[in-house]
């Protein structure tokens, strides 16, 4: 169990906090117990806390925390801006704010936004990652879409310890950009952090392992700007994600939902469990998050041009599979129902909203949302779902 700290701020007592591991919706601790919260704060009166909140609704009020508007948050989580507003409400409700102001100075007492700081852009979005240089494959692969691993030449790398290997793990997420000692240890360690030159000593056994001799074009890059991994030496998957998606969006407006598809399956394959799965430090933990989120957004992207094309089947065995998956996850639920629903399949549709129904109310102790509630609705009236799951 890897401790955190919050800082020491009014309405909030500064605690080692457990680290939990995220998977979908829910956290798991590292016995393997599901249904955990994961506490973010305790203060010391009876105002609701950000344990009260889901994942995304706490990435939401992170990024308020952080200054971004709703646009931004969008553009960031790969969600719809209406969506972000959606759960912006119902964070206010839960924990009894006024209004977004409010939200902000919450996010700063509570710890999800470092104290001193102030409003930053959201790390996923401020650290685009480049796409390597035209050419020859790298021999070096880095893949953090599952447990980290490395390999050169088709070799897999012994990369060292947990710590060791988040360094690298924020250096490949920060591909092209220099990475000051401070930035990484804010990355890696966040509040509790270790003498500034422990930062040297694990870029020389990263070298090492990666099989970099520092030469005249070393993988792991120093300047006077910081650390980087060279451009165009390291092939990252969380890079090929980003150039997948950009086509996917170049097929969607050019109404092609067969090469949507394809390029979906290949964003899927990508990705081999939990990524960066067992990483610790706070970068880590919101890039699990993020990268969650970007998978299940492709799914359903998929999903809807399968629909497009008559492979209703094939759409709604994604659809089961993501909701098994992520049980809270309210989009894909009400995604879900209206594909059933479309596929003649009424009584299933009504019983998917049951599952979450219940899943929302014994997991979190809310009610379903408007997506879902509009989507049952809609059932219940018998609108035809037409080839996009709006009405027809």
């Amino acid at each position: 169990m890897l401790p955190y700290v919050t800082p020491d701020r009014p309405g909030c007592r500064a605690r080692r906090l457990p680290l939990y591991r995220v998977d979908g919706a829910r956290q798991t601790d590292p016995s393997g117990a599901r249904g955990a919260a994961m506490p973010t704060t305790v203060t010391s009166d009876d105002r609701p806390t950000a344990t009260a909140l889901r994942q995304q609704e706490r990435e939401v009020l992170s990024a308020v925390g952080c200054g971004l508007g709703d646009e931004e948050i969008a553009a960031a989580l790969a969600v719809p801006e209406d969506t972000v507003a959606e759960h912006l409400a119902r964070i206010l409700a839960k924990l009894g704010l006024r209004d977004r102001a409010a939200a902000i100075v919450h996010a700063f007492d509570c710890g999800l936004v470092a104290p001193g700081q102030g409003p930053r852009p959201a790390r996923p979005a401020s650290r685009t990652v480049a796409v390597p240089v035209a050419g020859a494959t790298p021999a070096l692969r880095v893949s953090l879409l599952g447990p980290l691993r490395a390999w050169r030449d088709g070799h897999v790398l012994d990369l060292g310890h947990q710590r060791q290997q988040t360094v690298l793990a924020v250096l490949a997420l920060g591909l092209g950009r220099p990475l000051t000692r401070r930035e990484l240890l804010d990355d890696v360690w966040g509040l509790e952090q270790p003498a500034a030159n422990v930062v040297p000593v694990y870029v020389y056994r990263l070298r090492k392992a990666l099989g970099d001799g520092g030469g005249p074009a070393p993988v792991i890059e120093h300047g006077p700007r910081g650390y980087r991994l060279a451009p165009g030496a390291v092939d990252v998957d969380v890079a090929r994600v980003e150039e997948l998606v950009a086509g996917i969006g170049e097929a969607e407006r050019a109404d092609d939902p067969a090469e949507a598809v394809r390029l979906c399956s290949r964003v899927l394959e990508l990705f081999r469990g939990e990524p960066l799965a067992g990483l610790p430090g706070p970068l880590a933990e919101l890039e699990r998050l993020r990268l969650t989120e970007r998978r299940i957004a492709v799914v359903r992207r998929k999903a809807r041009w399968q629909l497009r094309l008559g492979r209703d089947a094939e759409a709604i065995a994604e659809l089961f599979a993501l909701s098994a998956e992520h049980p809270l996850n309210e989009p894909s639920a009400a995604m879900l129902m209206r594909a059933l629903q479309r596929d003649g399949r009424q009584a299933e549709a009504l019983a998917v909203f049951e599952r979450a129904r219940r899943s929302l109310s014994d997991d979190l102790g809310v009610a379903p949302s408007r997506v879902l509630r509009r989507a049952h609705q809609m059932i219940l009236r018998g609108d035809e779902a037409g080839p996009d799951l709006g009405p027809a």
